[in-house]
């Protein structure tokens, strides 16, 4: 199983110790839509939350062993929908950045 379906099952299962294992220490999560970016420990607290759940499996576009691309339909838990296109990077084999563009549905 390739690094994103694992961590997309892990993210669906609220897996985290998964999450621990294939987030990288120095992982940074850039969204686009503040400017904002946060750190491993807040994105595994925010998968923990279930504030945000897919409505089906992520399409994994593309991986290799430097990068990846997912597009997914995600619901959050106030009902907003969005269309989620995800650019991943790896370093040792874990995730160390992850940057999103999002479509309000």
């Amino acid at each position: 199983m390739s690094i994103l379906e694992r961590m997309n099952k892990a993210i669906e299962e609220m897996d985290t110790a998964t999450m621990e294992e294939l987030v990288h220490d120095d992982f940074k999560f850039h969204f686009h839509s503040n400017g904002k970016s946060i750190g491993k420990n807040d994105i595994i607290e925010w998968v923990k939350s279930g504030d945000v759940k897919n409505e089906s499996p992520p399409r994994v576009l593309f991986e290799n062993d430097e990068v990846g691309f997912d597009h997914s339909i995600v619901k959050f838990s106030d009902g907003k929908r969005q269309a989620v296109m995800a650019h991943y990077k790896f370093k040792d084999g874990k995730v160390v950045f992850m940057e999103t563009g999002a479509t309000d549905l």
